[in-house]
């Protein structure tokens, strides 16, 4: 009864086997009986888990990566809305006012026109390099230059006054402004505009042709709007 004692199996102890065939008894290679791995052997030893194992499989996978992809598709749709350039107007409001000075051998007149510029952007604009040329018979007869003009903000428009030299030296038209046969002298003027405005890292420039009547033959200091 002694003898089959000391041959049973200590409760710590495992079965590995042997290549003979015969039992052996040894302590666990990984703990070493212990039931603990030393903290120096942890980063050496791998852990083995089923492929059945629940962590394996995290739940609302799918929906998580569904959200994912839709909140990166807004962000781009919102970046691409709020600075997608957008095209910038500019439009006459009103002829202020024109003075007319008579000369022997030509007709001055220095008129004030009012002009628009609408920012469709949601970035501020910066308009500069104004240049209006004022036409009459297809002839330049006045032109003005403003470098530094003005600052449109967000999603506004803001109106400014450019006044304008207008000196006309062809006889037929100086006769037409001084006789004083008939009234009123209207003039059929056209003005060419072009501006560049810089917003969102590059520059553009805007034109603009329209026409307005301008009488030549008196002073007018009224207001009235474009045709």
């Amino acid at each position: 009864m002694t003898h089959n004692k000391d041959k049973q199996k200590p409760s710590r102890w495992l079965d590995y086997g042997s290549i003979t065939g015969e039992p052996h008894w040894e302590n666990c290679p990984t703990c070493q009986g212990s039931g603990r791995i030393s903290r120096s052997e942890e980063a050496q030893l791998v852990a083995v888990i089923p492929c059945s194992d629940q962590r394996l499989k995290p739940s609302h996978t799918k929906l998580y990566v569904c959200i994912s992809v839709v909140l990166c598709l807004l962000i781009c749709f919102l970046i691409l809305f709020f600075l997608f350039p957008r095209s910038l107007d500019i439009s006459p409001v009103t002829l202020q006012s024109s003075f007319v000075y008579f000369a022997p051998h030509y007709v001055q007149m220095m008129i004030t026109n009012k002009l628009n510029i609408t920012n469709q952007n949601f970035v501020s604009t910066e308009a500069h390099d104004l240049d209006l040329q004022v036409l009459i018979n297809e002839i330049v007869v006045g032109r003005t230059k403003i470098s530094n003009l003005t600052k449109i903000f967000p999603r506004s428009h803001k109106t400014f006054t450019v006044v304008t030299n207008v000196t006309i030296e062809e006889d037929g038209l100086i006769y037409y402004c001084q006789t004083s046969a008939f009234r009123p002298h209207t003039l059929y003027a056209q003005l060419q505009m072009t501006i560049k405005a810089y917003y969102l890292s590059h520059e553009e420039q805007l034109s603009l042709d329209t026409f307005e009547y301008i009488d030549c033959g008196r002073n007018t200091t009224i207001p009235h709007t474009l045709p």
